[in-house]
């Protein structure tokens, strides 16, 4: 498997949950424990661009996968989610918010303009209440999500040295 763009083999029972195997073994302590039967989400990372929660999937089922948790997400915190995430200022506790982090981003991914229907959808759970935050933190990276996708508008002043044809006066 490879885990934040590094190939790893783990030597641990191929039974293990992926969540411990990134916590004890790689020292990746943002994947947050919780509840232990994937109810909260706290532990979601993502695997093959797909949200799994990582308490879940036993490590010797993800022979070739690619797994990315909150620390290879982004390392300098500039992901539109962790970006919106910040300007929203929904962290309270912080529990939750890897996993939601990593939730949202794999959604928006998958759909960068979600309707509230997909955003009800996410399966993660704040224990603070923080969800008026989070919708506008969703809201927030999926309009800097589809911003960055669609193609720059070409300013017909800049092809043509300063001047549109339509601006250009008869000699």
């Amino acid at each position: 498997m490879t885990v934040n763009g590094e190939a790893i083999h783990y030597r641990l029972d191929p039974a293990t949950p992926l969540l411990w195997a990134l916590r004890d073994a790689s020292n990746l302590t943002g994947t947050k424990y919780a509840c232990d039967s994937r109810d909260c989400g706290a532990c979601t990372v993502i695997i093959d661009g797909k949200a799994v929660t990582s308490c879940g999937v036993a490590i010797g089922a993800l022979e070739g996968a690619v797994v990315t948790t909150i620390e290879g997400l982004s390392p300098d915190g500039s992901h539109p989610v962790q970006a919106a995430w910040l300007a929203e200022q929904v962290t309270m506790c912080g529990y939750c918010e890897p996993g939601f982090i990593m939730a949202i981003a794999a959604m928006l991914d998958a759909n960068a303009s979600p309707s509230s229907e997909d955003v009800a959808a996410l399966p993660n759970i704040c224990r603070c209440g923080a969800y008026p935050r989070i919708r506008k933190a969703i809201a927030r990276a999926a309009r800097a999500a589809t911003a960055a996708s669609k193609p720059e508008q070409t300013d017909p002043k800049r092809l043509s040295g300063g001047s549109s044809e339509m601006e250009q006066k008869p000699l």
